[in-house]
C-alpha cells in the first residue's frame, strides 16, 4: 500500500507540533493526529491557565476578546477528526490529547481547513515582544454545572458535605454492591473511601444505554448489506444516546467531592486517600474561582510511618505528621504533549502494583475530565529499612496534571521546592516555548532527569546532577531502574551540596496561592490552640502539671471507691469514713480547679462561635499528637526491645534477678509510655473530673455546669467520648451521665443500638471499626486504645424507625502491653464483662491463628456471656477472626468453626464451673449460629507496609460484616440513651463489686418492672371494679327475689366483655411496648395472674351472694313475718284514719293518735316473734377463757394491756422461760445421761435471753397465729346462723394448738413459753374477734329482728296514715309508699356506686393511690415522717400490712372528709338522675303492660318490680290490697310525682362528701382500696424488715426492695454485746463480714458463720431475697435512726455504743432531707 504524508500548513517542531498528521507505512495505513493546540486551547478555560496566556490582537494592535471562544469552536470542529466523540479531548492522566494509543483510522486522513492552520500558527507564535497576559477563564460553566448535577452534588460553597453526612449509615450499606447510576457515584466513592477499600475510584456504572444498542442489533432486518458500511459507518453504529453524554471520570468524582466537602470532611477524604495509598491534591485550581488553593488543612491529620536508614546502616523509626516532615522532593510534570503516560511510570517508583497515581489505563478512565487539569499530586515513598527500598529515605514525589507550560504557576512552585526535578520532553525545535523552561531548570543547581519520549537513548549523566533518558521502544523495568538510579544519584548530589528539603508547611509562603488555613474560623481555633501548645513547650511532667484533677488524686479516688465494696469490721463508720476522704479527695481536686491550660481551653471553648469552636478542637488534638509524637516511638521503641528480653528471658526458664530487673524497668517504660501520651481525651478527661469535684463538693466554687454541654457538643459532632478511664481502670458515672443528659437535651430522648468490640491489642479492632463506619478512633500517632471510648453515628429515616444512631464502643485490647505487669485476668474479666453487657452486639476479635491467645480471649468472653445470662442481659455476638491466610477454601473455614466451636463448648464448661451454673454448651448461654456469626478476614494489607494498600479483600470482609451487623441491629429496638446512661451505672456498680452476678442491679429492667406492676394495678383494678358492679347488680336481683342461686358461669359471661377487653390491652402492651424484648421473660407469668385474679373475683362474688341468697332463705319466715305485718299496720292505719277524718284535729293530735296505735299494736306481737337474742360478747369471751385458768390472771393481763401490742413486739424475752422444758427432760434421758446432762447445761448456760432469730421466729408465729384466726373470723356464720360462743372456744383452740406446735418444733430451742404468753396472745386474738363478732351480730339483728324491722319502717307507716287522714285515695297513697320505699333503694343504690366510684376517683386521681404498691410505701413513709411517731413507725415496720390498712382507711376518711371533688359530686348526682330514671321507665313499662292485658296494681308492681331487678331494690309483694287498685295511669303519675320530689332531697344530702354516712355503705371504700392493694407481697428483708414491693403474690422473681434499711431496726446486735447493728444490709453484703443463725429451725447452719456476700444459703428466708450491694440508701433512715435512737434503745432494751454507734454524718440529715430522699422511690 502506498505511504504519503499530508503536509501540514506550519512548521513541524517535532512530534508535538500543532496539527501535525503523519502516516507511516505498513500494511494498513495508520494516522496520527497530535492534537496538543486542542489540549492548549482546554486549558484557556482554566483560572490558573488565563493569566499566562497573552490576548490575541488584531493588526491594529486592539485585544480582541471573542477570538478565544472563536477559535474553541474552530478547534472543537478540528479535533471532531481526532476523537471518537467529538470531544476536545481532554484527559490530564494521558498526558496528551488522548488516554488511548492513537486511533487508527483511515477515513480520517485530509487535509486540515484552513481556520485551522490560522488557529495553530497564533498558538505557535513565539515572539514574546508581542505576547500580552490573557485574562484566566474558567472551565465551560454548563459542563461544569452538568458534573456536579450528574453526581448530585453541589460543589459550591453554601451546603457543603460534612463528615456526618458521610458516616450516616442508610439502607445502602447493608445493600448488595454493583453497578451504580451516575448519581449515586459520589456517595458510593465516599463510602467506599470511608472502609479504605482502593477501589473506589473504580465503580462501574450502569450500562444504560449498551442495552438499548443491542436492542436495536437484535431488530436489525436480515438483510444484505455492505461490509464496509457496516464496521466504519459512525452515523449508523454509535447510539445518539450515547454521543451525548460521557462517562464521568474517576478523578472528576474524586475532585468534585473534594470541592463539595467542607475543611473537616476534606480533611478525611485526603486522611483516607492516604491509608489507600494513593496520591493527595497537593495545588488544587477552583473550578469556580481564579483561585489555586492548596489545601494545608486537609494534610494536618495525615501520618506516615517508616523507617529511614542511614550511610552508617542505622534503621530508625518515623511516625511522623507529614505537613510539617522535611523530606526530599521529586517533582514531575511534562512540556508539551508527550507519548507516555506519566503518572503511570512514577508509579513503578512508588508501588509497581498500585496505581498510587491514576493513570489513562486504569479502569474507568475516559476521555473527557473537567476537574484535574493543573493539579498537583503527592505521594511519598516511605522506605521499611530494608535493602529492597527504592530509596534509603522518606521521599515525596509531586505530579502535576496537565502540560507543565500550561501552568506556570505550579511548574515554577515544584521546580523551587524540589530536590530532583523529573521532566517528561517531547521531541523540541529550538524555538518552542518550552525550552525557555528547559534552559531555566538546566541552569538550576536542582538535580534534573530529562526524559525523552520520542527517544531511545540510555541514562545519560549531561552534566553535575543533569541526566537524559529516551523512552521510546525500551523495556518499561529497565527505564524503572535507571529512573531510580537517577533519582538516587540526585538525591545524594543535594546531601553533598547540603540543599534543603521539602515541607508542606512553607508553601503557605507562596503569594500566587491560596492556604485553606487562613479562613477566619480556622485561623482563629489555631491561634489559641497555639497557645495552649505555647504552654506545654519545654515543661516536663505535663499532665501533673496541667491536668492535676485526673492523676493522683483521681485514681486515689477511685481506688477507695472500691474499697467501698470490700468493708470490713465498723461497716458503716468505716464506710463514712471512707466517704470522707472521697470528698476531701474532690475537695482537693477542686481546690487544684482549673490549671492556666485548662483556664484557657474553657474560656476559649464558651466563647468561641461554633464553627471556630470546631476548628480549635481539631487544632488542639493535631497539635497535641504533633507533641507528643516522637516522644512516643521512642518509648514505643524501647517497650519492644525490652519486651523482648523479657520474652527470651522467660523462655529460657531464668530464675535469676534478671528477669526481675528487666520487668521493673518494662513496667517503668510503661509508666513513662503513659505520661508522655498528652490528646484531646485527656483534655476532656480533665474536664470530666473538674465536674465530678464541682458536683461532689458543691460550695459554690465556680458554675461548671457548662462542661457537660460543651463535651455533648463534641459527642453529637462525632468525636469518640471517653466511656471508661484507661489510666485509673473506671468510669465517671457522674460524668457520663451529665453527658448523656446533655446529649438528650440536645437531640432528645433518641434510641440507639450499642455496638461493642473486644480483642487482643494491636489485633486491629480500632482499625476495623474506622473501616466499618468511617471512625476515628485513635489508631496512630503511637498511640492504642486506652480504657473505652463510645461514639455516636446517625443513620437515615428509614432506618430511624427501629433506632436513630448506632453508638460504637472500642475498648482497649485484652491482655494490652501497656497493662504488663499489672494486669491480671480480673481487670480483663471485668473489661469484658463492661462491654459485653453495654452492647446489643460484641464483635469478638481474634487475631491470627494462634492457639493460644485464641483460647485466653475465648475463656474471658464465655465467662462473660455467661454473666450476662444469670443477669438476664442477652447480647448477641459475632467473631471475627482476622488475617486469615486463605479464607476462599470452603472446607478450610468449615474446619476452623468446627475447632472454634469445640472450644467455645470447652470454654464454656470451664466458666460455668467457675460461676457456679448450669451450661453445658456456648449456646446454653447465647443464640449463637456457628455458620452465620463467625467471619473470616484476610489480612489488612496488600502487601508489605509501610507502602502496602489495604487489601480490597479487607474491605469487602468489612462490608459483609456490616450488613450482618444491620441486619442484625434492625431486628432490635435497641435502648433509649437514658436507658443506655442507666445500664452503664448499673454494670460499673456491679463490676466494683467482686462477684458480678451477686451484685448485678438492672436498674432498667426494675423499672420496666415498675412501670408493668402499675399497668397490672390498673389491669387488676378495671376487673376488681367490673366485678364490683356486677355484684351490685346480682344483689338487687337477690333482694327482689328473681335471683335464686348464683352460678359460676354467670359471672364469667357478665364478666366476658370486661376480661376479654383487659387480655386484649395486655396482649397489646406487651406486643408494642419499645422494651417488649425485656418484657417477654415476664409475660406468662402475669397472663396467668391476670388469670388467677380474675378467677379469685368470680370465686369470691360467688361465695358472697350465694351466703346472701342462703341469708335470704334463712329469714324466709323472718320477711314472711315482717310483710304480714306490715299488712296488719296499713289495715290499721287506714281503720284509725278513716274514723279521725272528720274530726279536724291538730297534726299533733294525729301524731299522738298514731304512736298510741303503733305501741298498741307493737304490745300485740308475739314474743316469739325476734328470735335474736341480746348477748355480752365479752362475757361469753372471758368466761371461756377462765375455764381452766383463774379469771384473776386474765384480769391483770388485761389491766397491764401488754397483749395488745403481742404481735409486733420488740422482744419476747419475758415470755419465755431458759433452759430445758420438763417435757423434754424425759426423752433426753432416754438417750442417755450424758447427752442428757449436756442438753440441760447448755440450756442453762446460755449467755444471752434470746437471739434475734428467736425474737424473729417467736413473732412470726403471733401473726401467723392472727391470720389463722383471721380465716376463722371470715368462716363463721354469723350472718346466717346468728352469733354462738363456740366460735370463741375454736379460737382458743387454734391458738392453743399453734402454741404447742412451736414449742415442738423448738424443742432443741433451749426455751419454753411461760403461761402468761398464750394468756395475752388468747386476750388479744379474742378480742380482734369479738369486736368483729358484735358486729356482724347488729347486722344479724338488724336482719332478722322484726321488732327493730318494724320500728326502722314507723316513718313510712306513718306517712300513709297521714296520708288516708287528709282523705288520699288508694292510688296516692300507695305511690307515696312505693316512692318512700324507692327513696332508700336509690339512697342504697348510690352509696353502693359511689364506694366503687370513691374508691376509682383515689385510685386514678389521688396521689398515694395512682400507681403501684411501692408508690403507696412512698407516701406511708412520708406520713410516718410528718407525723414522728414512734409507735407509729414501729406498728409499721414490726406489722406493716396491718399499718398499710389502717394508713389506707386513715387517707379514704380524710378525703371524705376534706377533699371538695366536682368531678366525683358530678358522678353522685348522675347516679342519682340516672337511679331516678329507672324507676320512671319501669313505673311507664309497668304501667304499659297492664293496659295490654287490662290487671289490678299487684301486676303493676309485679312488672315495676322485674323492671327493676338489676338496679333498684324493690320486691313485688305489697302490703297494699292493691286488686282494688285498677287506675294505673294515676298511680304513674303518683309515682312519677313523687320521684321529683325525692330526687332534690337526694341530691341535697350527697351535696358534699363530708355529708356521706360511713355505715350506709355495704361496701366502704377503703375496704375496696385494701382488697385492691394489699393483695401483695408481704414478705420482709431477713435483716432489716424492709418490705418486697411487688404488687403480686407469688410474684416471678425475687424479693426485692429498692433501698433497705439498717438491721438495727429489727433489733439485730453485735454478737456478744448489746450493741445494736447500725449497718445497711446493702453495706453488708458488699463487706467481707460474717453473720449467725441461731435459732434452731435451720439445724444444719446451726451458729455457723455466714458470709454476708453468700447470704442465700443461710436457708429459705434468705435465698428468695435479691439483696444488691448499693451504697445509695436512703437518707430517711439515716434521719430515723438518729432522730429516734433513745427510743430504739428503750425498745430493744439495747445500746447503740461500739461497734453500733451511729455515725455522726448522719445527725446532719434533716427531715426534710429525708423525705426528699423518697423521691427515689417513684
Amino acid at each position: 500500500m502506498v505511504t504519503k504524508a499530508v503536509a501540514c500548513p506550519v512548521e513541524v517542531l517535532g512530534s508535538a507540533a500543532v496539527g501535525m498528521v503523519k502516516v507511516v507505512a505498513g500494511p494498513v495505513e495508520e494516522v496520527l493526529v497530535e492534537t496538543a493546540p486542542a489540549a492548549a486551547m482546554h486549558q484557556l478555560r482554566h483560572p490558573a491557565v488565563a493569566p499566562l496566556i497573552a490576548p490575541r490582537c488584531d493588526n491594529k494592535g486592539l485585544e480582541v476578546s471573542n477570538v478565544i471562544e472563536d477559535e474553541d469552536n474552530k478547534l472543537n470542529m478540528a479535533t471532531k477528526m481526532t476523537s471518537p466523540e467529538g470531544k476536545d479531548g481532554r484527559n490530564e492522566e494521558s498526558e496528551a490529547s488522548s488516554p488511548y494509543p492513537p486511533p487508527e483510522d483511515p477515513m480520517q486522513i485530509s487535509p486540515q481547513p484552513k481556520d485551522m492552520k490560522e488557529e495553530h500558527s497564533w498558538e505557535t507564535a513565539e515572539d514574546p515582544s508581542k505576547k500580552k497576559e490573557e485574562p484566566r477563564r474558567t472551565n465551560n460553566q454548563q459542563e461544569l454545572n452538568e458534573l456536579f448535577n450528574r453526581l448530585n452534588l453541589t460543589g459550591r460553597d453554601n451546603d457543603k458535605l460534612s463528615t456526618s453526612d458521610v458516616l450516616k449509615i442508610d439502607v445502602r450499606s447493608y445493600q448488595p454492591q454493583g453497578p451504580k447510576v451516575e448519581g449515586e457515584i459520589a456517595n458510593t466513592f465516599l463510602n467506599l473511601l470511608f472502609m479504605t477499600d482502593y477501589r473506589a475510584r473504580y465503580i462501574p456504572i450502569k450500562e444504560e444505554y449498551y442495552e438499548l444498542s443491542l436492542k436495536n442489533v437484535e431488530h436489525r432486518p436480515n438483510e444484505d448489506v455492505d461490509v464496509f458500511d457496516t464496521l466504519f459507518n459512525e452515523e449508523d453504529m454509535v447510539n445518539e444516546d450515547i454521543k451525548k453524554k460521557s462517562q464521568i471520570h474517576p478523578m472528576d468524582v474524586q475532585m468534585a467531592v473534594f470541592h463539595s466537602a467542607d475543611p473537616f470532611l476534606r480533611q478525611s477524604l485526603l486522611t483516607k486517600l492516604s491509608m489507600c495509598q494513593y496520591a493527595l491534591p497537593l495545588l488544587v485550581p477552583n473550578p469556580f474561582t481564579i483561585e489555586i488553593e492548596f489545601p494545608l488543612w486537609a494534610f494536618r491529620q495525615v501520618w506516615k510511618s517508616w523507617k529511614s536508614t542511614d550511610a552508617s546502616g542505622t534503621v530508625t523509626t518515623h511516625n511522623e505528621p507529614m505537613f510539617e516532615v522535611e523530606t526530599p522532593m521529586v517533582s514531575v510534570f511534562r512540556l508539551g504533549t508527550v507519548s507516555t503516560s506519566k503518572s503511570q511510570l512514577i508509579n513503578s517508583l512508588i508501588n509497581e502494583k498500585h496505581n498510587t497515581f491514576f493513570h489513562r489505563n486504569c479502569p474507568g478512565s475516559s476521555r473527557t475530565r473537567l476537574l484535574m487539569d493543573g493539579v498537583v499530586e503527592i505521594a511519598w515513598y516511605c522506605p521499611s529499612g530494608k535493602d529492597t527500598d527504592h530509596f534509603p529515605e522518606c521521599v515525596a514525589i509531586c505530579n502535576l496534571h496537565g502540560d507543565g507550560k500550561a501552568f506556570k504557576i505550579q511548574q515554577t512552585i515544584l521546580s523551587e521546592m524540589a530536590s530532583v526535578n523529573v521532566v517528561f520532553l517531547p521531541r523540541l525545535s529550538k524555538t518552542d516555548t518550552s525550552m525557555a523552561i528547559v534552559k531555566e531548570l538546566f541552569s538550576s543547581p536542582t538535580p534534573l532527569i530529562y526524559l525523552l519520549t520520542e527517544e531511545d537513548s540510555l541514562l545519560q549523566e549531561m552534566g553535575k546532577g543533569k541526566f537524559k533518558m529516551g523512552l521510546r521502544d525500551r523495556n518499561q523495568s529497565d527505564i524503572v531502574q535507571d529512573l531510580k538510579k537517577a533519582i538516587n544519584e540526585g538525591l545524594s548530589l543535594r546531601r553533598l551540596v547540603n540543599l534543603g528539603k521539602c515541607r508542606l508547611e512553607n508553601l503557605n509562603k507562596q503569594s500566587e496561592i491560596k492556604v485553606d488555613e487562613n479562613d477566619d474560623d480556622c485561623r482563629k481555633g489555631k491561634e489559641v490552640a497555639l497557645q495552649i501548645k505555647h504552654l506545654l513547650e519545654g515543661k516536663s511532667a505535663v499532665k501533673e502539671m496541667f491536668l492535676p484533677c485526673q492523676g493522683k488524686l483521681w485514681h486515689d479516688w477511685c481506688q477507695k471507691n472500691k474499697n467501698l465494696f470490700r468493708l470490713h469490721g465498723n461497716l458503716e463508720g468505716q464506710k463514712s469514713r471512707i466517704k470522707q476522704e472521697m470528698l476531701s479527695l474532690r475537695c482537693k481536686q477542686q481546690e487544684a480547679g482549673c490549671s492556666n491550660f485548662m483556664k484557657l481551653f474553657l474560656d476559649t471553648v464558651d466563647s468561641l462561635p461554633s464553627l471556630s469552636r470546631m476548628y480549635f478542637f481539631k487544632w488542639t488534638s493535631i497539635l497535641m499528637d504533633s507533641c507528643t509524637s516522637d516522644e512516643l516511638v521512642k518509648l514505643h521503641h524501647e517497650y519492644n526491645d525490652k519486651w523482648s528480653k523479657v520474652l527470651v528471658l522467660k523462655k529460657k526458664q531464668d530464675n535469676s534477678n534478671q528477669l526481675e530487673k528487666e520487668q521493673t524497668e518494662l513496667e517503668n517504660i510503661s509508666h513513662q509510655l503513659n505520661a508522655a501520651t498528652f490528646g484531646l481525651e485527656h483534655i476532656l478527661r480533665e474536664m470530666g473530673q473538674i465536674y465530678e469535684a464541682a458536683m461532689s463538693v458543691r460550695n459554690g466554687g465556680g458554675d461548671q455546669s457548662k462542661l457537660p454541654a460543651m463535651a455533648a457538643e463534641l459527642m453529637i459532632s462525632g468525636q469518640p467520648l471517653e466511656l471508661m478511664d484507661g489510666d485509673a481502670g473506671h468510669v465517671p458515672l457522674i460524668w457520663i451521665g451529665a453527658v448523656l443528659d446533655e446529649v438528650i437535651k440536645k437531640i432528645g430522648d433518641k434510641r440507639i443500638f450499642v455496638l461493642s468490640i473486644l480483642g487482643i491489642q494491636s489485633s486491629g479492632k480500632s482499625t476495623m471499626l474506622n473501616a466499618m463506619f468511617g471512625l476515628q478512633f485513635a489508631v496512630s500517632a503511637g498511640r492504642c486504645t486506652r480504657g473505652a471510648f463510645m461514639q455516636l453515628i446517625s443513620v437515615t429515616e428509614e432506618i430511624k424507625a427501629q433506632f436513630d444512631y448506632i453508638l460504637v464502643v472500642d475498648t482497649e485490647g485484652l491482655r494490652g502491653l501497656e497493662l504488663a505487669g499489672m494486669a491480671t485476668i480480673h481487670n480483663d474479666n471485668e473489661l469484658a464483662t463492661f462491654v459485653i453487657g453495654l452492647g446489643h452486639m460484641t464483635l469478638i476479635n481474634i487475631f491470627g491463628e494462634n492457639p493460644a491467645e485464641m483460647q485466653d480471649i475465648l475463656q474471658i468472653v464465655v465467662q462473660a456471656f455467661l454473666r450476662m445470662k444469670e443477669v438476664n442481659l442477652s447480647p448477641s455476638c459475632v467473631f471475627v477472626h482476622q488475617n486469615v491466610g486463605d479464607i476462599t477454601a470452603g472446607e478450610k473455614n468449615m474446619e476452623g468453626k468446627r475447632r472454634l466451636q469445640d472450644k467455645l463448648d470447652k470454654m464454656t464448661k470451664l466458666a460455668a464451673k467457675e460461676e457456679d451454673c448450669h451450661a453445658k454448651c456456648f449456646s446454653d448461654i447465647i443464640d449463637f449460629d456457628i455458620q452465620k456469626d463467625v467471619k473470616y478476614f484476610a489480612q489488612l494489607w496488600e502487601g508489605s507496609p509501610p507502602m502496602a494498600p489495604p487489601n480490597p479483600c479487607y474491605s469487602e470482609s468489612v462490608q459483609d460484616l456490616k450488613k450482618t451487623i444491620l441486619s442484625k441491629a434492625l431486628e432490635s429496638t435497641g435502648m433509649t440513651l437514658s436507658d443506655f446512661k442507666t445500664t452503664i451505672s448499673d454494670l460499673w456498680n456491679a463490676l466494683l463489686n467482686e462477684n458480678f452476678v451477686f451484685s448485678f442491679k438492672n436498674t432498667l429492667e426494675i423499672a420496666i418492672y415498675k412501670t408493668l406492676e402499675t399497668k397490672y394495678c390498673n389491669w387488676t383494678w378495671s376487673l376488681r371494679k367490673a366485678m364490683l358492679l356486677i355484684e351490685n347488680k346480682l344483689h338487687n336481683r337477690i333482694d327482689n327475689g328473681n335471683l335464686n342461686t348464683i352460678q359460676e358461669s354467670l359471672l364469667l359471661t357478665e364478666m366476658s366483655l370486661t376480661y376479654e377487653e383487659v387480655e386484649k390491652t395486655m396482649a397489646q402492651y406487651f406486643d408494642e411496648h419499645t422494651e417488649k424484648d425485656m418484657l417477654v421473660q415476664w409475660r406468662g407469668k402475669f397472663e396467668t395472674k391476670i388469670c388467677d385474679v380474675h378467677s379469685d373475683l368470680v370465686k369470691e362474688t360467688q361465695k358472697k351472694l350465694n351466703d346472701l341468697i342462703q341469708q335470704k332463705e334463712s329469714r324466709k319466715k323472718v320477711d314472711e313475718m315482717k310483710a304480714r305485718y306490715e299488712k296488719s299496720l296499713i289495715e290499721k292505719s287506714q281503720v284509725l284514719a278513716l274514723s279521725l277524718k272528720h274530726q279536724h284535729k291538730s297534726e299533733k293530735d294525729l301524731k299522738k293518735e298514731f304512736d298510741d296505735m303503733w305501741e298498741g299494736w307493737l304490745r300485740e306481737i308475739p314474743t316469739g316473734s325476734s328470735p335474736v337474742k341480746v348477748c355480752n360478747i365479752w362475757e361469753d369471751v372471758m368466761s371461756m377463757l377462765s375455764e381452766g385458768y383463774e379469771r384473776k390472771a386474765f384480769d391483770d393481763r388485761l389491766k397491764q394491756a401488754n397483749y395488745k401490742t403481742i404481735t409486733y413486739r420488740s422482744e419476747y424475752s419475758k415470755y419465755v422461760m431458759l433452759g430445758v422444758p420438763e417435757c423434754q427432760e424425759s426423752e433426753q434421758a432416754k438417750k442417755g445421761p450424758v447427752v442428757s446432762r449436756w442438753k440441760k447445761l447448755k440450756g442453762y448456760f446460755k449467755t444471752d435471753s434470746l437471739t434475734a432469730d428467736e425474737h424473729e421466729s417467736i413473732k412470726r408465729l403471733t401473726q401467723n397465729i392472727h391470720e389463722q384466726v383471721g380465716k376463722i373470723i371470715e368462716n363463721c356464720s354469723i350472718l346466717t346462723m346468728g352469733y354462738n360462743k363456740t366460735y370463741f372456744q375454736e379460737i382458743a383452740d387454734s391458738v392453743r394448738n399453734s402454741v404447742s406446735g412451736y414449742e415442738k418444733d423448738m424443742a432443741q430451742g433451749g426455751f419454753a413459753f411461760k403461761k402468761m404468753f398464750t394468756e395475752d396472745l388468747l386476750l388479744f386474738e379474742c378480742g380482734v374477734a369479738s369486736k368483729a363478732f358484735l358486729e356482724l351480730h347488729k347486722q344479724f339483728q338488724k336482719d332478722n329482728d322484726v321488732l327493730i324491722y318494724l320500728n326502722n319502717q314507723r316513718d313510712q307507716y306513718y306517712t300513709v296514715f297521714m296520708g288516708f287522714c287528709q282523705g288520699a285515695q288508694s292510688h296516692v297513697v300507695l305511690g307515696d309508699f312505693i316512692c318512700s320505699k324507692l327513696e332508700l333503694s336509690i339512697k342504697q343504690a348510690v352509696y353502693d356506686q359511689i364506694a366503687i366510684d370513691l374508691a376509682a376517683e383515689m385510685v386514678s386521681d389521688y396521689p398515694a393511690f395512682n400507681g403501684n404498691r411501692q408508690k403507696l410505701e412512698r407516701h406511708i413513709l412520708l406520713s410516718l415522717a410528718e407525723e414522728e411517731n414512734f409507735g407509729n413507725f414501729m406498728k409499721y415496720i414490726q406489722n406493716p400490712k396491718e399499718h398499710f390498712k389502717s394508713f389506707i382507711t386513715e387517707q379514704v376518711k380524710k378525703y371524705m372528709a376534706t377533699v371538695t371533688s366536682p368531678k366525683l359530686l358530678k358522678i353522685i348526682q348522675g347516679n342519682v338522675k340516672h337511679k331516678t330514671q329507672c324507676a320512671r321507665n319501669a313505673a311507664q313499662t309497668a304501667t304499659e303492660e297492664v293496659q295490654k292485658n287490662p290487671e289490678d296494681a299487684n301486676m303493676w308492681l309485679s312488672n315495676f318490680s322485674d323492671e327493676l331487678k338489676d338496679e333498684l331494690k324493690f320486691a313485688d309483694k305489697s302490703c297494699f290490697d292493691a286488686f282494688k287498685i285498677t287506675d294505673v295511669d294515676f298511680l304513674d303519675k303518683v309515682v312519677c310525682n313523687g320521684l321529683d320530689k325525692i330526687v332534690p332531697k337526694l341530691i341535697e344530702s350527697f351535696s358534699k362528701l363530708s355529708l356521706l354516712q360511713i355505715e350506709q355503705f355495704r361496701t366502704t371504700p377503703d375496704e375496696i382500696l385494701i382488697d385492691h392493694f394489699c393483695k401483695c407481697c408481704w414478705v420482709q428483708c431477713p435483716f432489716c424488715k424492709a418490705i418486697c414491693t411487688n404488687s403480686m403474690e407469688n410474684h416471678p422473681n425475687d424479693h426485692s426492695a429498692p433501698f433497705h434499711r439498717t438491721n438495727g431496726l429489727n433489733g439485730w446486735s453485735y454478737r456478744g454485746t448489746t450493741n445494736l447493728c447500725v449497718h445497711f444490709c446493702t453495706t453488708a453484703v458488699a463487706s467481707d463480714g460474717h453473720f449467725r443463725i441461731d435459732g434452731k429451725r435451720i439445724p444444719y447452719i446451726d451458729g455457723k458463720r455466714i458470709p454476708y456476700k453468700e447470704y442465700r444459703t443461710a436457708g429459705s428466708e434468705y435465698v428468695n431475697w435479691s439483696i444488691t450491694p448499693d451504697n445509695s440508701e436512703l437518707s430517711y433512715w439515716k434521719w430515723f435512726m438518729w432522730r429516734f435512737k433513745d427510743d430504739l434503745e428503750e425498745y430493744y432494751g439495747k445500746t447503740f455504743e461500739g461497734e453500733g454507734e451511729i455515725p455522726k454524718e448522719w445527725h446532719n440529715h434533716t427531715k426534710e432531707q429525708a423525705k426528699a430522699s423518697l423521691d427515689l422511690y417513684i
